[in-house]
């Protein structure tokens, strides 16, 4: 099921903002925190469909994310997320390829 309003749900909610704005291994820390969170992919689809260029969202980097959008320039990734979702396919990024 698509959470909506996805924010209040965030493992990130209680955390501080620059611990997401982040740069180099610092990364990693950021990205173990979206490891566990109930609605990652809301997180990354919202990143992916507005292009957001800073940050750790739904566990991936900007570069990782940039990656994706120049592989599937046109997606929509909610659309995308969702139905990986529903197909009960892992989302990962590898090597900047998405893993569905």
């Amino acid at each position: 099921m698509w959470v909506e309003d996805w924010t209040p749900a965030a493992a990130c909610r209680q955390a501080q903002p620059d611990q997401l704005f982040v740069r180099g291994a610092e990364q990693n820390k950021a990205k173990q925190l979206c490891a566990g969170c109930p609605v990652r992919t809301e997180c990354l689809a919202e990143a992916l469909d507005n292009q957001i260029e800073w940050g750790v969202w739904g566990g991936m980097t900007e570069r990782e994310r940039r990656a994706l959008l120049r592989r599937r320039p046109a997606a929509s990734w909610r659309a995308v997320l969702e139905a990986a979702r529903e197909q009960g396919s892992p989302v990962t990024a590898k090597s900047g390829a998405l893993h569905v």
